[in-house]
């Protein structure tokens, strides 16, 4: 079987609520635009996979994804076999550079998604089998609070309670008083659940240093990214001041950046998003390399829809994790291109039985949603 052509479906779904990574340069609320990726081979099969570009987040943009695929990616994979998948990343490495680490992460995590998919349906088992581990059963959730003011903090964690979630993930920094403040309510409200606090990188070092024994106190479980990742001396002085667990996010893309940044003592754990470090083949060696060293491994997304969440939730049963996820997709999102969306029951989402990622693409949703680029 050989890769006989790769498409890319640029879309936009529709969103609910506020999240300041789907906003507009004027604060203004955005559809969560993706691009789907199709992958076809010589023999018919078809797998899926979606790269999910957050230009508040990354450099990444849909623009730029749509094109690297169609232009760059498209042309070097055809005619290779998708079940030589290092292979595969060494050709997307070679066509898209490196920058300080692996080069549009985001836009080749689709592709991977895709290859895996491709793989799985060609031979009928899950990804959780393709790998030699358990198939998964449920993966919890966390609830994320994102309130423009605190006086909307409220209501935002009783629709998190009422959809049956337990644990919440809160976005934070630079404001520490404000912070403050979030997590205290927030463990007032909910005193026994997981509470994960995500700076984004937006602490400055003594900021951070300040906030990180008052988040403690407040019972905060973990501080993630809570300076930029390319401040190494920084992140060092923080992990040494052994206040709270301190996990990384942003700027961790391989698996030899999280083997650096441990030898560096920088950090606790990770946060593993398949799409932020070029796919499943990357995220699974960056889980086992902290299943190896004892330290915390957590998962997360960007808000992916469906498709990219069937692979997200695929990666987490499989591999067992033990925290509440930060899959927010369903919280945010109010379409789907898949033939049964997901839909959480008390704070869970189950992993997706069947072939490959587990999910049914109907190609007449994308159409839809499609959007030009």
């Amino acid at each position: 079987m050989k890769i006989e052509r790769l498409e890319a479906f640029p879309v936009e779904y529709p969103t609910r609520g506020r999240f300041k990574f789907l906003e507009g340069p004027k604060g203004e609320p955005l559809g969560r635009r993706t691009v789907l990726v199709k992958m076809t081979a010589d023999d018919g099969s078809v797998g899926w996979g979606e790269s999910v570009p957050s230009n508040k987040w990354s450099y990444e943009t849909v623009e730029s994804v749509t094109t690297t695929l169609r232009n760059y990616l498209a042309p070097v994979l055809n005619g290779l076999d998708p079940f030589d998948l290092p292979n595969i990343h060494k050709t997307m490495n070679a066509i898209i550079g490196p920058g300080f680490s692996t080069g549009m992460p985001i836009c080749k995590a689709g592709v991977d998604m895709a290859i895996h998919d491709l793989c799985c349906r060609k031979l009928n088992c899950s990804l959780a089998r393709y790998w030699g581990r358990p198939e998964g059963g449920s993966v919890t959730l966390s609830w994320t609070l994102n309130p423009i003011s605190l006086d909307r903090l409220d209501e935002s964690i009783q629709e998190g309670l009422h959809g049956g979630y337990r644990n919440f993930n809160v976005k934070i920094a630079p404001d520490i008083n404000y912070d403050l403040e979030l997590c205290r309510r927030v463990k007032e409200r909910v005193p026994t659940g997981f509470l994960w606090a995500d700076a984004n990188g937006g602490y400055d070092l003594p900021s951070a240093l300040a906030v990180a024994p008052q988040l403690a106190d407040l019972g905060v479980d973990v501080l993630e990214c809570p300076l930029p990742p390319n401040h190494i001396a920084g992140y060092r002085r923080l992990h040494n001041q052994r206040a709270l667990p301190i996990t990384m996010d942003e700027g961790v893309l391989s698996p030899h950046d999280l083997l650096e940044f441990i030898h560096l003592d920088m950090l606790d754990g990770l946060t593993i998003k398949p799409a932020r470090c070029g796919g499943l083949l990357a995220a699974r060696r960056q889980i086992e390399i902290l299943l190896d060293t004892g330290m915390i491994f957590l998962g997360s997304g960007l808000t992916e829809p469906d498709v990219g969440l069937s692979a997200s939730l695929a990666l987490y049963g499989a591999y067992g994790l033990a925290y509440p996820a930060a899959l927010n997709g369903p919280q945010y999102l109010t379409d789907s291109v898949i033939e049964t969306p997901f839909c959480p029951v008390d704070g869970k989402l189950p992993v997706p039985a069947g072939p490959g990622l587990g999910v049914t693409v109907i190609e007449e949703k994308i159409q839809a949603l499609s959007a030009v680029f």
